[in-house]
């Protein structure tokens, strides 16, 4: 029997070659459980009094993963894995669990007990999750990065940082979703919001502020252990000064339906953002999905590296999802290949033998 012939690329609207989405098996299916560990994986889907939309994600990221077809458990909280599950695969999503690197003990407790997980080893968790040290990665492997100052807790005065800025951005040194940032116009005021997060436990980083037009670039697992780089996203705000809240990004306040999020169309400017993250691919590789931020002056052209974030939200209203959507693919084809990916890296299924190039 002659071999069935592959299918020609599909392409996208600037003629870019869309990766096929990778596919579990049936089989595999079949054999595996898959365990969803998440605040409000096991509620129906309305929003949360204390964690808003992130109440939505989970639900839909639950159903999202039935509607593929895998047999899925769900659990709430920690206790979970005071002793081995009894789950072939773990999707750890307790990434604020109400004390500092709480992101770090899901993927800790799996390791020590040998079960496979989605996400990065505990290690890269870590360093990622450290705006500070990351940042240090990305400036020793030649990446422009804004200019910053690292305030560790108890660690004596708090004197102010060595460069020269017209605004300052302080925020806590490990979080999400922009809890704890303020923008100040002068060191007098933002020396209060160190100390706040000082006293909240967390260590402190300032930042040179730079307006607010943001990229983000979604990386996902492809085949043979490769990323896929989606295309990258503007976050292109009515006000350049204005910074999005917690509230806001939770929909704890009346805000906008969906974030200002549009596809960067300029071929010249993504093949610098892509260029620009292949060292920090080389660096935290392997870790399944991720987004990359940067800073983008689109006077100067100049691109400023800000923070990596891996195993961000999935929701399909975020910026991985919604990526992907440009190119064609569904939310549940990105969801699928992600799982897949990380399913076939760790031997649970046999791993995709095409790259296809974006």
């Amino acid at each position: 029997m002659r071999p069935i012939p592959p299918l020609p690329p599909r392409l996208g609207r600037n003629g870019e070659r869309v990766p096929e989405p990778l596919r579990i098996p049936d089989a595999v299916k079949r054999r595996l459980t898959v365990m969803l560990m998440a605040k409000h994986a096991g509620k129906d889907g309305s929003p949360d009094a204390e964690d808003g939309n992130h109440a939505v994600y989970h639900h839909e990221l639950r159903t999202t993963l039935e509607e593929i077809g895998l047999n899925v458990v769900t659990a709430q909280s920690y206790d979970a894995l005071d002793e081995r599950p009894d789950v072939d695969f773990v999707i750890p999503l307790l990434n604020r669990g109400g004390f500092v690197h709480s992101e770090m003990l899901a993927p800790l407790q799996l390791t020590r007990h040998g079960v496979p997980f989605l996400g990065a080893p505990p290690i890269i968790r870590g360093l990622t999750d450290n705006k500070h040290l990351t940042k240090l990665v990305a400036r020793a492997r030649g990446v422009p990065t804004a200019e910053w100052k690292f305030y560790r807790r108890n660690d004596g005065a708090i004197d102010p940082p060595d460069f020269v800025a017209e605004r300052l951005i302080v925020k806590p040194n490990a979080s999400s979703a922009s809890w704890g940032i303020k923008v100040f116009d002068n060191w007098n005021e933002a020396v209060g919001q160190v100390r706040w997060l000082h006293q909240r436990g967390h260590d402190a980083i300032v930042e040179e502020w730079l307006p607010l037009i943001d990229i983000g670039v979604p990386v996902i697992g492809g085949t043979l252990g490769r990323p896929w780089i989606l295309p990258p996203m503007i976050y292109a705000p009515e006000d350049p000064f204005a910074m999005r809240s917690y509230e806001e990004k939770r929909g704890l306040v009346p805000t906008e339906a969906l974030d200002p999020l549009t596809r960067v169309e300029d071929l010249q400017l993504v093949a610098r953002l892509e260029t620009i993250i292949e060292p920090l691919l080389e660096e935290f590789w392997p870790f399944d999905y991720g987004r990359f931020e940067f800073r983008f002056d689109p006077a100067s052209g100049a691109l400023s590296f800000m923070e990596v974030n891996l195993s961000c939200n999935l929701w399909s209203k975020k910026t991985i999802s919604r990526s992907a959507q440009t190119l064609g693919l569904s939310h549940r084809d990105v969801v699928e290949t992600i799982v897949a990916h990380s399913l076939g890296r760790q031997r649970l299924m046999p791993a995709a033998r095409v790259c296809p190039v974006y």
